[in-house]
């Protein structure tokens, strides 16, 4: 998964590793010389006090090593951008699969690990990229390339080097063995702080409100503890890595000097030689530990690799069609035809059997106790889930057989938790159309009753809004999101309880103001009070995912019991609040 996630996102970056490749590659075979030449210089220089040749000598290892540090310069940058690119382009490509998820996916995955899967998981990935680039393929090269050298320099010392690399080998391939489970649960800690760190900071005033400090911070505590042990546990394994190197680089040296001081007491090999045989072990050696880093880091970027590949490798259930129907412009009505909706995994559907019709020029409402099924038959209209029976038609077209940006260019939603972004009143509102002007922005102000409120603000509507809009109240939250809807002029307008922080008198002013605006266009009202949907020129009524009563306020009170049952209970609870 690692290597076709690495094949498809560094694809634009050939060129680069391609010049990267002979850039290192030069720069390999430069250091692979060194030795070679310092060798000549004790041997054939300062052996014999010839000056000169020390001279020339030492001038081509100057040169040598100057190719060697602009090679190594240039690939590292090459490798750097290649590797910066590569995640760039992870992260987007994650970022669109995600933006195309319907609300069934989001579900599955929750926002927290999509959060740490868009950002600790490419980070590990780029890491590799980045220090693969640096060191997989020098390291071979120098391996390779320092046994042939250490050869040709003395074939006696050779057993050294057929026991040295295997041992290092094995060593540390025998810690990062023990490393790899706990990959996936430094991925699965990270995920778990990260969810309860959300909902914390999400949920702070019910935090605060029920007194629940010391058990949130218990929560955090576990997670973090749990984080921490096996960062610990992963450390712990690490830190024997450098040790066992080392350990064997020392003894290496001891065992070349050891054994190369015999040979060159008894003839067999020159000082020089012994020198240059010994940094080419190092180099072999230094090779073997890059490869083992390396080792060490691909277990968990192939972790990471995997968990992005699911979100990768995720399609939407709402899918675009491959034949698009366009919807028709002007008086689109809304139908609902013999539609049924179950939740994946669910034993009972959710909706079953709806059929009605909202017409333009007209106010549909639903209304039902909670559970009945009223926000998850709205969501069925912009696609936020598919039907799994019947169909929903917009303008007469079937919207699976519309493309989602058509659907959605006929439709305002403002949904049962308005939502707003980090910026401004202004930037929040021209969500609805990019192209508002102010008056455009300050007219759906004043029809969503938002206008006096927004105007206090010091800067109106460049007043700064904060992320979830949490420095305005719910009530003016939900007028906001209203005024961002009436700003796109759509043809259907989806209010889902979208009046329920707003006081009575409020909620009767935002509804007369509304009517001269939707006196063309098709309205949907899902709705907790009957006070908000009384005037409503056809009331439908919920029951368990079934539609047991419709008609209008007065007819539902002779025909249908749940309404009445409603209406009555809503009519306690204001004379028991009088």
């Amino acid at each position: 998964m690692l290597l076709r996630i690495m094949r498809d996102y560094l694809r634009p970056y050939r060129g680069a590793l391609t010049v990267l490749v002979l850039l290192q590659l030069a720069g390999t075979i430069a250091s692979l010389y060194l030795p070679s030449l310092n060798g000549k210089i004790i041997d054939d220089g300062v052996a014999k006090g010839d000056t000169d040749y020390i001279v020339s000598t030492g001038g081509w290892m100057l040169a040598v090593s100057l190719i060697q540090i602009a090679a190594t310069i240039a690939a590292t940058y090459l490798g750097a951008k290649a590797a910066s690119g590569f995640g760039r382009d992870l992260r987007a490509g994650i970022f669109a699969r995600v933006g195309d998820f319907s609300a069934q996916e989001v579900s599955r995955f929750g926002a927290p690990t999509l959060i740490s899967r868009n950002t600790n998981d490419v980070t590990q990935i780029q890491t590799v990229v980045f220090m693969g680039a640096a060191m997989m393929v020098s390291a071979p090269i120098m391996m390779v390339g320092g046994i042939i050298m250490a050869l040709r320099e003395d074939v006696g010392l050779s057993w050294l080097v057929a026991v040295a690399v295997p041992l290092l080998a094995l060593c540390v391939s025998l810690v990062i063995r023990r490393m790899i489970p706990n990959f996936r649960l430094m991925q699965e800690s990270v995920d778990w702080v990260n969810r309860i760190l959300r909902e914390q900071i999400t949920g702070i005033r019910v935090v605060r409100a029920f007194v629940r400090e010391d058990h949130e911070e218990a929560r955090f505590a576990e997670a973090n503890t749990q984080y921490t042990n096996t960062a610990l546990a992963v450390g712990r394994l690490q830190a024997l890595v450098f040790p066992i190197v080392m350990l064997i680089f020392n003894a290496s040296t001891v065992a070349v000097l050891w054994f190369g001081a015999h040979r060159v007491e008894n003839g067999q090999m020159q000082i020089g030689a012994l020198t240059a045989f010994m940094s080419y072990l190092m180099q072999i050696l230094m090779s073997v530990m890059m490869a083992t880093f390396m080792s060490m880091m691909i277990p968990r970027a192939t972790v990471s690799a995997n968990r992005i590949a699911e979100v990768l490798d995720t399609d939407s259930t709402v899918v675009q069609p491959i034949q698009a129907q366009a919807i028709p412009e002007g008086g689109t009505a809304v139908e609902f035809r013999d539609v049924e909706f179950a939740y994946p995994g669910a034993d009972v559907p959710v909706l079953q059997g709806i059929s009605l019709t909202a017409e333009p020029g007209r106010t549909t409402a639903i209304i039902g106790s909670t559970g009945s099924g009223k926000s998850t038959l709205l969501s069925l209209v912009p696609r936020l889930y598919d039907v799994t029976d019947g169909a929903v038609l917009l303008g007469g077209v079937d919207v699976r057989d519309a493309t989602l940006e058509d659907v959605w260019s006929h439709i305002g939603l403002v949904p049962q938790k308005p939502y707003l972004f980090t910026g401004t009143v202004a930037s929040n509102l021209r969500y609805g159309d990019a192209n508002a002007t102010d008056d455009d922005l300050w007219e759906a102000l004043r029809i969503a009753q938002a206008e006096d409120f927004v105007r206090a603000m010091p800067e109106g509507l460049e007043s700064h809004i904060a992320q979830g809009g949490t420095n305005v109240s719910g009530g003016q939250r939900q007028r906001l999101a209203i005024a961002r809807a009436l700003v796109a002029k759509p043809e259907v307008f989806l209010f889902d309880d979208s009046f329920s922080a707003l006081d009575l008198s409020t909620d009767a002013r935002l509804r007369e103001a509304l009517k001269p605006v939707t006196r063309h266009t098709t309205v949907v009202v899902v709705a907790q009070r009957v006070s908000t949907i009384i005037d409503a020129d056809h009331i439908v009524v919920l029951d368990d995912g079934k539609i047991v009563g419709q008609g209008t306020h007065d007819q539902l009170l002779e025909t249908c019991p749940t309404y009445v049952e409603i209406v009555e209970s809503q009519r306690s609870a204001e004379e028991a609040a009088a």
